[in-house]
């Protein structure tokens, strides 16, 4: 089953349970997928949408920031609910010991020995990890291996 069919099936769910958050959600992520096909004139597939969900727990994550900052710990959790909501769209991530795994033979394959060949590092693993780890998650193992 397609991602996009899957948000569909359960917005129904959700709606008929009256789980309010988990709805709105899901209408998120449906926006945003129909924000892109319609300015790009393009079909977006399971990967464009994996994507998509993770720029949008990344604006989550930031306004959690904000939001604790201010001391708007109301707020706070509602964001922290809509990103565990968020997730459950993502494929499962990987493990810290598998993406260390995975990292170091990465590090092999561009014969990377520094913290200079970071970029080349974080290129191919970027390619590699997609949509199983963040960015943040291969940067902070790419430092660690090679720092």
């Amino acid at each position: 089953m397609s991602l996009k069919q899957q948000l569909k099936d359960d917005l129904k769910t959700a709606m008929r349970a009256k789980e309010i958050s988990k709805r709105d959600c899901i209408r998120a992520i449906n926006t945003m997928i129909k924000q892109i096909e319609v300015d790009e004139r393009k079909e977006l597939t399971d990967s464009d949408i994996i994507k998509l969900i993770q720029k949008g727990i990344k604006q989550r994550e930031e306004a959690v920031t904000q939001y604790k900052d201010a001391s708007r710990d109301d707020l706070v959790q509602k964001e922290q609910e809509q990103i565990d909501i968020f997730q459950e769209y993502l494929p499962k991530q990987v493990s810290d010991e598998e993406l260390e795994a995975g990292m170091k033979e990465v590090i092999a394959e561009v014969n990377a020995t520094s913290i200079k060949d970071m970029g080349k590092v974080m290129g191919q693993a970027t390619k590699k990890f997609a949509g199983v780890a963040d960015g943040k998650r291969i940067n902070e193992m790419t430092k660690k291996l090679l720092g």
